[in-house]
């Protein structure tokens, strides 16, 4: 229960930071996401357990990659991410589960994550164009996973990478009877070095 509450914790302390940092209101932010005004409160509370679609819909608003809503805007910067400080969440509608593997506040335009789908499990998330380039790749560690990009269809097995910009709506889903695990490594013109970036 305690590392449930503290990532909500810091992804309230992300978003409110990162809101500031751009010095727009929650109004603002609400239009720019098409996440309600109260959803955004109640986040930047800790008080909701977002989904991972909003929090998509959320970092797009605020011009970020959904990794940069993880990470500890407390951490001291470092070039080194341990294991042992690295902090797991599970999205409440599809079980799957996020782990940030690259160093907190270290000025990288590169992220990397760890992904753990469940069976059976899909996550679609719906924002196509953005304000930012995101370039990411998926390489898939363990299972297959399933992901539509646009128009694209990508069935991804075991020791498959795939690179692609996100400017489409994309899912990705697990058809199988067994965990799909895989590394998604993401890189934005959003550099991470500034206060909150």
């Amino acid at each position: 229960m305690k590392e449930r509450d503290d990532i909500h914790a810091r992804i309230a302390r992300r978003v409110h930071a990162l809101r500031a940092e751009l010095g727009i209101t929650l109004d603002e932010l609400a239009a720019r996401s098409e996440v309600s005004r109260s959803m955004i409160s109640l986040v930047e509370r800790g008080e909701a357990s977002p989904t991972a679609v909003v929090l998509e819909k959320i970092a797009t608003g605020l011009r970020v990659p959904l990794a940069s809503l993880f990470d500890d805007a407390a951490a001291t910067p470092s070039p080194l991410s341990r294991k042992e400080d690295r902090t797991s969440w599970r999205d409440p509608q599809s079980g799957y589960v996020r782990r940030n593997l690259s160093p907190p506040n270290f000025p990288s335009p590169i992220q990397v994550a760890e992904i753990v789908l469940p069976a059976g499990a899909r996550v679609a998330y719906e924002t196509g164009a953005r304000d930012i380039t995101i370039h990411q790749q998926i390489w898939v560690l363990d299972g297959r996973v399933a992901v539509p990009h646009g128009r694209d269809r990508w069935r991804l097995e075991a020791d498959d990478c795939l690179a692609m910009e996100l400017t489409e709506p994309t899912a990705f889903r697990n058809r199988t009877r067994k965990p799909a695990r895989y590394v998604v490594i993401v890189a934005s013109d959003r550099g991470r070095g500034r206060r909150g970036a």
